[in-house]
């Protein structure tokens, strides 16, 4: 669902960025690269580095099915969080999802908060580009009873830049003050909220054959200025840690609004070779509402036995999700072509019906870990949960109730072989969402049911040296699949089984120079009748088979406030089309940049600046749906951030 650009844009692929920031730290020491422990993904604020993020996990969404956690504690998430309020995300999959105690099969993304430290301090931050976006943001962590309690607090105002040449502003708020009396107890209520308006809608190219769309110039504004994206966000709750008669306890609660006051989708069907489109249809939809009340509670036990360490856990958590979308208006612009502005009138609209759902899951498990110093580790866990979908549709009414209520099961087990070597394994399943209907379905935002997945892995981890290491694995994850059919309804079109490899090295490779290098090679096929019939290819949409990742820092040794920065990034061959007919090439672009941190008046600053796609490379992505976007062009961007 389109609930804001900034969450389409980091389902994309070869869009990873470079930067990060660390827990109570000031933003003049962000550094992602050498802070990463593994290149399977690590983010702060909504910038990311690693094959993964949190849209985008061997094939799959942990967004999208449900696995996002907060503080380690769940949380249905139904729009990105602002940067004000959450300090990073760190993927969990293969070797770092070891020792969690509850895995899922499209892995876990979990988010942590920022929190205030025993010093008052103001960042501030202001940045131009990239595609001459400007935005300027402040945060303060101010102590009220030194590290006992204090808040934090953050505001930001963007007028962005885009690679299609929109100009959308957002405008972002958090506050969240901290409550720790002890090294063991904490509570911490937030409150955050993104306000989204003149978001431009960005054109979605669909070919009337098989072939790709012609190239046009990019980073201008081609689509219609009254079709804008306008949505409030906002999110608050609490979580709360203690550790009591030797129980570890942890709650979180959350809830999360997205207002969807306007919502446009440019669609351009029936794009010859030559760029003529044969309809250049707008998607219109308002007043959509997707809500949902979360959390859970955790309690874990653990003790020691000589080498040997056992942990219980038992947790409860719960959903109760609404969504209401739908009655849309299809408004019909006729002919057009690409790469033309091409601005019409804007028409009135005229809204049908919406259609509303409900979730309510309820899920409670019990967990066990032991980990034996020097053997290895070994974790069990057993889960039941309790589904009920309802949907009330505007001509049928109410539809009958979905209900599922399955038992799932995990296991993950490491052994270490040496001092540096450990192997790993696991099996998990799980119940998930799946993603919802497309731009292009005729019951777009319509999500189906929750599926059941499977999960399988192992690999390896070497300790190349105390500052180097290297991980390798093997997964398959079988789901069923979920796409748009030839009458364009989204539905259940098989089921769908990736499997492949994924490497990552990350370390200080010499003095002075930090790497974080990633690869995953993927295998994705979709089983079914529809293939058997040869209505769709066994690969789906938007899959590639190698995709490769490499960051690197290295301080100048004769000038060491100064940090050069670099980013490869490849693809290769992609599926573009459901019949399997059409392949968009392989590429690779680089990036190049700079940090200089200095100090003035005795405050730390800090200056960096990037170059992507640096010798611009053009190329096409594409949607699950089908529909083709071409990548960013060359852009530059400068950032100026100060502590206080």
């Amino acid at each position: 669902m389109r609930l804001a650009r900034l969450a389409q844009r980091a389902a994309l692929p070869a869009m990873a960025l470079i930067s990060a920031q660390t827990a109570c730290a000031q933003r003049t020491d962000d550094n992602a690269v050498t802070e990463a422990e593994d290149a399977f993904g690590k983010s702060v604020g909504g910038e990311e580095i690693g094959i993964y993020n949190a849209y985008d996990v061997r094939g799959f969404s942990p967004v999208s099915a449900g696995n996002v956690r907060v503080e380690g504690l769940y949380f249905d998430q139904q729009s990105d969080l602002t940067d004000r309020l959450i300090d990073g995300t760190t993927v969990h999959v293969g070797i770092s999802a070891q020792g969690y105690p509850f895995p899922a099969p499209t892995g876990i993304a979990d988010n942590s908060l920022r929190k205030p430290g025993n010093k008052f301090v103001t960042s501030l931050a202001a940045v131009y580009g990239p595609f001459g976006g400007v935005s300027g943001e402040v945060d303060v962590q101010v102590p009220i009873d030194g590290e006992r309690l204090g808040l934090i607090a953050g505001m930001g105002l963007y007028r962005e830049g885009t690679p299609y040449g929109g100009t959308p502003k957002f405008t972002s708020y958090a506050i969240s003050p901290r409550w720790a009396p002890d090294k063991n107890t904490s509570v911490q209520p937030f409150w955050s909220r993104i306000s989204v308006r003149d978001d431009e809608s960005q054109s979605f190219i669909f070919p009337s054959g098989d072939y790709l769309p012609p190239r046009y110039k990019r980073g201008e504004f081609y689509g219609q200025k009254w079709a804008d994206f306008v949505s409030d966000i906002d999110a608050y709750g609490v979580v709360a840690k203690t550790r009591l008669a030797g129980f570890d306890l942890g709650l979180g609660v959350f809830r999360q609004t997205v207002d969807v006051k306007q919502d446009h989708v440019e669609l351009m069907f029936d794009t010859d070779r030559s760029g003529r489109v044969g309809d250049r249809l707008v998607v219109a939809d308002r007043d959509n509402w997707f809500a949902s009340t979360s959390g859970e509670f955790k309690l874990s036990r653990d003790w020691r036995e000589g080498p040997r360490r056992h942990l219980l856990h038992a947790m409860v958590r719960g959903r109760s999700l609404e969504r209401r979308y739908g009655g849309s208006d299809l408004i019909s612009l006729g002919t057009s072509q690409l790469g033309v502005e091409d601005f019409r009138s804007r028409p009135v609209s005229v809204y049908g019906d919406k259609t509303r759902d409900t979730v309510r899951q309820k899920t409670a498990g019990l967990g066990y870990e032991l980990r034996w110093k020097g053997l290895g580790e070994i974790s069990l866990g057993v889960q039941k949960t309790d589904y009920t979908k309802r949907v009330l549709d505007p001509v049928a009414g109410l539809l009958p109730a979905t209900k599922d209520s399955p038992w799932l099961y995990s296991a993950t087990a490491a052994v270490h072989l040496a001092k540096r070597l450990a192997l790993y394994g696991g099996y998990t399943r799980g119940m998930e969402e799946s993603d919802s209907a497309p731009e292009n379905a005729v019951n777009r935002n319509e999500a189906p049911p929750a599926i059941r997945t499977t999960q399988k892995d192992f690999g390896m981890r070497w300790g190349i040296s105390d500052k180097l290491s290297l991980v390798a694995g093997w997964f398959d994850v079988k789901k069923p699949y979920f796409n748009v059919d030839t009458a364009l309804r989204f539905r259940q079109l098989g089921s769908i089984h990736n499997h492949g490899l994924e490497t990552s090295l990350s370390g200080q490779v010499a003095p002075g120079l930090t790497l974080v290098a990633g690869a995953v090679w993927l295998n994705s096929h979709i089983h079914g009748e529809e293939v058997d019939s040869g209505a769709i290819g066994r690969r789906p949409i938007g899959t590639f088979k190698l995709h490769t990742l490499a960051f690197a820092n290295w301080v100048v040794p004769w000038h060491k406030k100064l940090t050069l920065t670099a980013r490869f990034e490849s693809t290769s061959d992609r599926i573009a089309n459901t019949l399997n007919t059409l392949e968009i090439p392989d590429r690779w672009v680089a990036s190049l940049g700079a940090r200089y941190k200095t100090k003035v008046s005795g405050k730390p600053i800090l200056i960096r600046a990037n170059m992507d796609n640096i010798f611009n490379t053009f190329g096409w992505n594409t949607t699950g749906g089908g529909a083709f976007l071409p990548n960013g062009s060359r852009r530059w961007s400068l950032t100026v951030a100060a502590d206080i």
